[in-house]
């Protein structure tokens, strides 16, 4: 499973790494370390702190939230697959976008929960990009 640093982290989560930090330090969101001593958060422990950070709303409220060319980079935080059809779920900052698309599709980009991953909008259409 894909771990993040403190700065990516903070990054998919719209804050400062220092935020990030304070909410690790505080058991907000649990870390571990790399060899090299590094602090990471799991992909999927990440993934989940995203959406109860949306939910609750406790975002840093000066932090704004643009969108460059219709692009949402985030983390995967649900999949559901069908037969043929799926539904892929992102987190990115105070943002949750749904994109429906071909199982096949979500296959052969290999998307989990608790990855990166970026949306792109246009018009009604979302599409998934892998990072």
């Amino acid at each position: 499973m894909q771990s993040y640093t403190i700065g990516q982290a903070a990054r998919l989560l719209g804050v400062s790494p220092d935020t990030t930090r304070r909410w690790a330090d505080a058991g907000r969101v649990a870390t571990h370390r790399d060899e090299t001593g590094r602090r990471l958060i799991d992909g999927k422990a990440l993934a989940a702190f995203c959406v109860e950070l949306a939910k609750s709303g406790s975002g840093d409220e000066d932090t704004p939230y643009t969108s460059v060319r219709n692009a949402f980079p985030g983390i995967v935080t649900a999949i559901k697959l069908g037969d043929v059809a799926a539904q892929v779920e992102i987190q990115a900052g105070p943002h949750r976008l749904v994109s429906l698309l071909t199982r096949e599709a979500v296959e052969e980009l290999g998307l989990e929960v608790g990855m990166e991953a970026t949306a792109r909008v246009k018009s009604t259409n979302v599409h998934i990009d892998r990072v």
